[in-house]
């Protein structure tokens, strides 16, 4: 057995080294890369996915892990837990044939860049036969999959284990009827606190303070780097280069401020996972759900919170002038600002899910052939118009704001929404084990990290996102703290009764 687990180590290590190179590959193509070399890095994109794909679903690996599988009781826990992961993955991988998955990645690459120049030019239909044909290959993938089940279920569980349509409706529906009250109740006040927050900082000053943010929550520098993208996200290398962006905009500088806290949240939890699981399968997240709750935590709960800046909002005004004149109340009052906005990743802590249910629903829509791709520009706009009373004037504020779909990520939308439930689930419990608000008021943030460390972060995906929750909070998914939290924090701020 001792062969047969050195061979799986190996066979997997060389998976991890590809994958590895990958994600440098997509870092370079999302940053860096020139136009003119993006066809290039899509081919050898393409290439090395096929290498790695037929390294997955290679026979040798395959009746290694058949042999270890009935071998289970001998194995540790880790290698017990990997030998599972592996089986789901190769279950899904073997019923996509390989020159398909190859096409599909190089389509993927290439459709960043021609996302990117139809958001830049403000046309859709420069994106339209790309988006087209990464939800066709969607769609056929989760037929491939699971003939029996609707495709769009069988990705959701990709994401977060045991989701599908119905759970996300409900979860969606409880959601919009406790969030929409709200936020008509705060936009009958017609308060305007966002005026505290405007002005203008050079890029220079908000790289300057986006670094010094990283460095006080603990973002590791000598394993990580922070770049700039036009729409930020995290890519791991391994948990000893980790990449974050964020993206600076001298007429929003306070953007800046918060994609660089959401993204230090992933950050920190990917350079948070056991050193045991480097190489291995369990090196991740265990899901996207609580991926996103880590990194909502720290930029909502967190960063939002007047105890966070009490210790450095001095050191912000220094960079940031134009809020020499404001003080940390107004401050306070200019990032918890609640107003239907356009873009999702510029909305308020309140409206934010919104956005993401209209993000759900039209993926939902196109998987069960109710909507067509060259009709999501209008199928977009009334949406918005539903559920946040606003309309985009154009595609870049509209169905082309996002990177996502381009990127291939169909059915991620919906973690964001369950990251903000389980934030408030993880710092309900957080609250009976810490002072957060003298921790925060100290700027002992160490604290914080090392519990969400030991509680989450270093098992990366040994445990699955119930498990995690259960042993945190005694519970699964549960909206209510999310709702309460909501609904006690801004009616505090806009004196509602």
């Amino acid at each position: 057995m001792e062969s047969r687990l050195e061979r799986f180590r190996e066979i997997i290590k060389e998976k991890k080294l590809l994958d590895s190179t990958l994600a440098i590959l997509h870092w370079d193509i999302e940053t860096e890369a020139p136009k003119g070399g993006q066809e290039l890095l899509s081919q050898m994109i393409g290439n090395i996915s096929l290498k790695a794909y037929e390294i997955s679903t290679s026979e040798e690996l395959n009746e290694i892990v058949e042999f270890l599988k009935n071998m289970k009781n001998e194995l540790n826990e880790i290698d017990k837990k990997e030998i599972e992961n592996y089986s789901e993955e190769m279950e899904k991988l073997s019923k996509i044939p390989p020159m398909e998955y190859k096409a599909y990645t190089e389509l993927t690459a290439k459709a960043q860049g021609v996302w990117e120049k139809a958001k830049n030019e403000n046309n859709f239909s420069i994106f339209k036969e790309y988006l087209e044909k990464i939800f066709n290959y969607n769609i056929k993938f989760g037929k491939y999959r699971n003939p029996n089940k609707n495709p769009y279920d069988v990705i959701l569980d990709d994401y977060e284990k045991g989701m599908d349509r119905k759970k996300l409706d409900e979860f969606f529906k409880d959601l919009r009827e406790n969030i929409v009250p709200l936020l008509k109740s705060i936009q009958e006040k017609k308060l305007d606190n966002n005026k505290y927050i405007d002005g203008e900082v050079s890029k220079c000053s908000q790289v300057l303070i986006s670094r010094f943010l990283g460095e006080y929550l603990g973002f590791d520098f000598n394993r990580g780097i922070i770049s700039e993208s036009e729409h930020p996200f995290t890519l791991t290398v391994n948990m000893d280069d980790v990449r974050i962006t964020t993206k600076y905009i001298k007429e929003l500088p306070v953007s800046a401020i918060f994609s660089t806290i959401h993204e230090c949240g992933h950050g920190i939890y990917e350079q948070g996972i056991d050193e045991k699981l480097k190489y291995t399968l369990l090196a991740d997240g265990a899901s996207m759900g609580i991926h996103e709750s880590q990194s909502r935590f720290y930029e909502n709960i967190l960063g939002r919170s007047k105890s966070f800046w009490e210790p450095i909002y001095e050191k912000l005004q220094e960079k940031y002038t134009y809020l020499k004149d404001i003080t940390l109340d107004e401050f306070y009052l200019g990032i918890n600002d609640v107003k239907a906005s356009l873009i999702r990743v510029e909305a308020d802590e309140l409206t934010y899910s919104l956005h993401i249910m209209v993000r759900y629903e039209i993926e939902k829509g196109i998987f069960e052939g109710k909507y067509k791709i060259g009709d999501l520009p209008e199928i977009w706009n009334e949406k918005m118009r539903e559920y946040l009373g606003v309309v985009p004037e154009n595609d870049r504020e509209g169905v082309l704001q996002d990177v996502h779909w381009a990127c291939g990520l169909i059915g991620y939308f919906p973690s964001y929404a369950l990251g903000n439930v389980y934030s408030l689930q993880i710092y309900n419990k957080m609250k009976k084990d810490l002072n957060i608000e003298k921790i925060l008021k100290e700027g002992k943030l160490h604290l914080i990290k090392e519990w969400l460390r030991e509680h989450i972060h270093k098992y990366g995906k040994l445990k699955n996102p119930e498990e995690i929750l259960k042993e945190i909070t005694g519970e699964g998914l549960n909206s209510k703290y999310y709702i309460e939290y909501l609904k006690e924090k801004y009616s505090k701020i806009y004196n509602l009764k």
